[in-house]
């Protein structure tokens, strides 16, 4: 939620006086939703929560036709001090992702070798797919009209992906290669859920 409230914070003031329409089309020309969990919904509840809390100020609400009433947004004093700490924030500090991946990989003798192995392989093909997506959205013409920074922050998702891809096909390989070896990794695991159920028993 950090993420969001500092998007919506930063892009209402550079933009002031805006339409939520506008953010919500800038961050979704961004990828926001893939890089930064930005989801679509969720911006026009951000716009109000944030003006209830003084960070935002409505400027104007108007309305053309039977089209719903739109509603301008403009920044506070409080809203810019939070921007800047949510910034500076983001920038300094290093803030582990929670990755669903590495919990399931933690469990890798659950699966058959084969399995594993094939969804290793698999999960190279999506990264890889994705990155032929960024590749050609900073090719493409609309590109030419965005701030020099959001092709980096693209090209750091490339450089990213590709390093794991690189390391799915790598310890695929190295499971497929494995032998005999895969069944000592499932005993030795099977030993270790045998052991702490074993210690939980005690206690």
């Amino acid at each position: 939620m950090s993420a969001t409230r500092m998007m919506i914070l930063g892009l209402v003031q550079w933009l002031e006086p805006v339409h939520g329409y506008d953010v919500r089309r800038e961050l979704m020309s961004w990828s926001a939703d893939k890089w930064a969990n930005v989801q679509p919904g969720s911006i026009y509840h951000g716009l109000r929560k944030l003006a209830e809390e003084g960070l935002l100020h409505e400027v104007a609400t108007e309305q053309v036709g039977a089209r719903p009433a739109r509603t301008t947004y403009g920044i506070t004093d409080k809203g810019k001090a939070e921007f800047q700490s949510l910034l500076r924030n983001g920038w300094w500090n290093v803030t582990p992702a929670v990755d669903p991946f590495m919990a399931a990989f933690s469990f890798l003798p659950a699966l058959s070798r084969e399995e594993s192995s094939a969804a290793l392989r698999n999960r190279a093909t999506q990264l890889r797919a994705g990155v032929l997506q960024l590749e050609a959205a900073t090719k493409a013409d609309w590109a030419d009209n965005k701030p020099a920074f959001v092709a980096w922050m693209w090209e750091r998702n490339v450089v990213m992906a590709e390093a794991e891809i690189a390391w799915c096909e790598r310890t695929a390989q190295r499971i497929e290669t494995m032998g005999d070896a895969w069944e000592s990794i499932s005993g030795a695991a099977g030993r270790g859920e045998a052991d702490a159920v074993a210690s939980n028993n005690q206690v």
